[in-house]
């Protein structure tokens, strides 16, 4: 018994070799002739009666689009002009609020020459600047030693506070009592 072959493209294509063939498996292609040809788009045709006409656009709703379009525009750019010049809000807040927090931080920020006294929030000693003549003054700031491992002279100072893990080097205060 011998196999059946079918007949592949190629040996289809030499069979019909020779015999002009239509480009691509369309149909037959038709010789110019130079007729007019219609317009591109659909024809224009007049509604039968009875049927509604399509609605034409009218020009109010391109322009209550465009106000629109404005007013949200508008709207945005008031919005971030208020928000960058009025002194009660936005950009005055935010720097209102960064001023306050440099103040405070400022106050627990001893030079030497400055009194404070000395509270334990959180178990860690936190210096408060306050007047020399004031009765809560319990100590007055002598040295600011440079370095992580700097040492207080006991001898010289009564109380010392080591600062680490801030913005600048670490370093240690000395202060003695008031």
């Amino acid at each position: 018994m011998t196999p059946t072959r079918r007949k592949g493209e190629g040996e289809a294509a030499r069979e019909a070799y020779g015999q002009p063939q239509q480009p691509y498996g369309g149909p037959p292609q038709q010789p110019y002739t130079g007729a007019p040809q219609q317009p591109y788009g659909p024809p224009h045709q007049q509604p039968a009666p009875g049927q509604p006409r399509q609605p034409q656009r009218s020009p109010l709703r391109g322009l209550i689009t465009a106000v629109i379009i404005l007013a949200i525009f508008g709207g945005g750019a008031w919005y971030v002009w208020d928000y960058n010049t009025n002194p009660n809000g936005g950009k005055a807040k935010k720097e209102a609020a960064r001023t306050e927090q440099n103040a405070e931080a400022k106050t627990h920020d001893p030079h030497v020459g400055d009194c404070v006294k000395v509270d334990h929030p959180n178990g860690e000693p936190l210096p408060t600047i306050v007047d020399c003549t004031s009765p809560s003054a319990q100590y007055k700031m002598g040295e600011r030693l440079i370095g992580a491992d700097k040492q207080c002279d006991r001898a010289s100072y009564d109380y010392s506070i080591s600062v680490t893990g801030r913005r600048m080097a670490d370093y240690t205060m000395c202060f003695t009592k008031v």
